[in-house]
């Protein structure tokens, strides 16, 4: 895996091996849609890497420049990974790497940005070591607002199967969506504010 673009352009950074996690990492063509969207807003932000699996997202926003990210996943394995990648990167005065159950509530979260985030990302998994459909996006959206997580102008990036109902929290809403195979990104900001599209 490597970093699109930005001051590690073209730098490798370490996966989790198949047999330790059964986490799916956001594909390298996702990502770049993705940040070729939200560019602008990128540099200088404050960013949120849920669900961070690799890292992977979260390490190419600050390659592009993001102040600070935090990371938060629950697979140990994948904690281990991700501050791999954070050393290897020598992003560790810009990073926060935090173990934790997204889906247990976010309200901590405003102590690693009181202003809150610029960008949230979001890639929760689509299905449990069974194959049945997860469906965690929607509570995931509901926890980011319930905890007021997003600065005054920030938005959330959710990456989810095409299938799965996705509904934006009161408050909030989905301003554009855009289609990779099965999956779909969803982007959302509060309602009423300004474009960010």
């Amino acid at each position: 895996m490597r970093i699109i673009a930005g001051s590690r352009k073209g730098r490798n950074f370490f996966s989790v091996p198949r047999k330790k996690t059964s986490v799916k990492p956001i594909s390298s063509r996702i990502r770049q849609s993705v940040f070729d969207m939200i560019r602008p807003w990128v540099t200088g932000s404050v960013f949120l890497d849920l669900y961070a699996g690799t890292g992977a997202s979260g390490l190419e926003a600050l390659s592009r420049g993001a102040q600070k990210a935090v990371f938060v996943e629950l697979d140990r394995a994948c904690v281990k990974v991700i501050e791999r990648n954070v050393a290897h990167l020598g992003f560790g005065e810009q990073a926060v790497v935090v173990r934790a159950n997204v889906l247990s509530g976010l309200e901590w979260l405003k102590y690693h940005s009181h202003e809150g985030f610029d960008i949230v990302f979001m890639g929760p998994p689509y299905r449990d070591e069974e194959n049945l459909p997860l469906h965690y996006t929607s509570k995931t959206l509901e926890l980011a607002a319930a905890g007021n997580i997003l600065s005054p102008g920030g938005f959330i990036v959710a990456q989810h199967h095409i299938k799965e109902p996705v509904a934006a929290p009161p408050g909030y809403a989905i301003y554009r969506e855009v289609k990779y195979g099965d999956t779909l990104v969803s982007l959302l900001r509060r309602a009423g504010a300004a474009d960010a599209s």
